[in-house]
């Protein structure tokens, strides 16, 4: 059950960073290339977009 609500908040994070990467003003192949980086890294990737790479995404993307 524990590992059920992981799961569902894993889920849930990496829902919100792939819509708040989508909106940043970019090529359409970078922004696709950061979602699935941060969606093939599963919590890796989570933990460093939200702890460092969230401010300087937009800098990066363009």
């Amino acid at each position: 059950m524990i590992g059920f609500v992981i799961w569902i908040i894993g889920l849930i994070l990496t829902f919100r960073a792939a819509i708040e990467i989508w909106n940043i003003n970019a090529a359409v192949e970078k922004r696709l290339i950061a979602i699935v980086l941060i969606v093939l890294t599963s919590w890796l990737g989570l933990l460093f977009y939200y702890f460092y790479g969230k401010e300087r995404m937009a800098g990066w993307l363009k």
